[in-house]
């Protein structure tokens, strides 16, 4: 194993952002420390390999796609501390090997964590096996923040704005542990200076039209074809940039509809940066990762929906700092895009947005890591706690019946006996610290 300092970035592929914000800090480490620094990222509820958890990402696709109601409900239902941590003791007890097994193979001295149910399991297992790692959050969303967010044991909780700050604050973690830094953007986003005109001719566009991006996210979720519809029959001079994800039937089907010079479509790109930079204005659902991407570029947005509960909060953000306009409905769409088209609005808009949000948001999370990074682990605890053992503790028998509580004593209990095997491996411990 290499001597270089060593980063774990744990998230989930559920949605686009949490990989995008962590592939976003990992890119500000390399250009503040170059190859000094290793970083990884992993999947860490894809490597629980609990059922159902380990498929989290493609049951997030159809959650935010066909089965929004009951996403919501699953948010509503786990969002409270007790709750959090009663279901993660109970994905623990699956999941605690695998995940040891994940932090034993890189072996970092910093774990960041950039999703909000990776959180306590990390936790967990530090403190059950008495790793030495120092352990960070990084929030992803603006201002609807869930429990899970809050895990008491993070050395650090790096937020994106005073919003989420004064969230933080309310669910119970001190001052000390807080730091605002902007949304962790891509630093190439901030860096890329080429002109509107520079950039429609790197991707093929007309040069004079007014422009409108439309994306809805990497897995292209919305009523994208009605839009795009209604959009073009409405404004035939006006230019539109269609960015599907990874939705290729929708990409096909607006290929198909033959739109004109003027309609480019697009699938999953790596260059949003470039497309926009090449347009006026950003028509996009209310994920925060593509949001704050426009804002860092100071393009005014108009959102069209929430996907999940957790993306209600970013919509209040726009309005609230006077960003652009919150249009659920086609037909709330078509008349914001002539209101942001007027001069006077469009300057007023690009004014706000001059101080709307810190364009080098992934740079000062850089910088704040690797002083983590610099810093010693926190003292290990001499007590090894089992597996489940909050979780029986916290069990009723009065309210479950002492014999359903006995019966699951019985086959928690066991795993007691099967943790030297993973004991055993080699740790990569500092000495215990009064």
């Amino acid at each position: 194993m290499s001597d270089i300092p060593r980063i774990l970035f744990a998230i989930s592929d559920t949605g686009g952002g949490h990989r995008s914000g962590a592939v976003a800090i990992q890119a500000a480490i390399e250009q503040i420390a170059g190859d000094s620094v290793a970083c990884h990222i992993v999947d860490m509820l894809t490597s629980t390999g609990v059922p159902i958890v380990r498929s989290a990402p493609d049951l997030y696709d159809h959650l935010s796609t066909r089965w929004l109601p009951v996403f919501d409900a699953l948010y509503q239902v786990t969002d409270g501390k007790r709750r959090v941590d009663l279901l993660t003791n109970i994905v623990y007890l699956g999941a605690h090997r695998n995940i040891v097994r994940v932090l034993e193979e890189v072996r970092p001295q910093l774990v960041v964590s950039v999703h909000p149910l990776s959180n306590r399991l990390i936790a967990s297992a530090r403190r059950t096996y008495r790793l030495s790692f120092r352990f960070v959050t990084v929030v992803t969303d603006l201002v609807s923040l869930h429990a899970a967010w809050a895990d008491p044991e993070a050395e650090l909780c790096i937020v994106p704005t005073s919003e989420a700050y004064e969230r933080q604050r309310k669910r119970g973690l001190v001052d000390p542990k807080l730091r605002t830094t902007g949304f962790p953007v891509h630093p190439k986003f901030a860096a890329y200076n080429a002109t509107r005109e520079d950039a429609r001719r790197q991707i093929g566009a007309a040069l004079e039209p007014f422009t409108v991006l439309l994306t809805s996210g990497g897995v292209g979720s919305g009523n994208m074809g009605e839009v795009v519809r209604e959009l073009t029959a409405a404004y035939p001079h006006v230019q539109f940039l269609v960015v599907t994800g990874k939705n290729a039937a929708l990409r096909a089907e607006l290929e198909a509809q033959g739109y004109g010079e003027l309609v480019q479509v697009h699938g999953f790109v790596h260059n949003m940066e470039e497309l926009m930079a090449a347009s006026d204005i950003v028509v996009t659902k209310a994920g925060p990762g593509t949001l704050m991407e426009a804002l860092v570029m100071r393009r005014p947005v108009i959102v069209t929906q929430a996907v999940g509960m957790q993306e209600r909060g970013n919509i209040d953000f726009v309005l609230n700092h006077e960003l652009g306009a919150f249009c659920p409905t086609v037909d709330r769409i078509v008349p914001a895009v002539a209101d942001l088209m007027e001069p006077a609005t469009y300057a007023a808009t690009q004014e706000r947005l001059a101080g709307a949000v810190p364009r080098d948001g992934a740079a000062e999370i850089a910088r704040i890591l690797l002083e983590q990074l610099e810093l010693a682990p926190p003292p290990i605890g001499s007590r090894l706690r089992v597996p489940g053992l909050t979780l029986l503790r916290s069990l009723n028998p009065r309210r479950l019946g002492a014999a359903a509580v006995q019966r699951l004593r019985g086959r928690v209990l066991p795993r007691r006996l099967r943790l030297g095997r993973i004991r055993s491996l080699a740790r990569w411990r500092r000495s215990r610290r009064s």
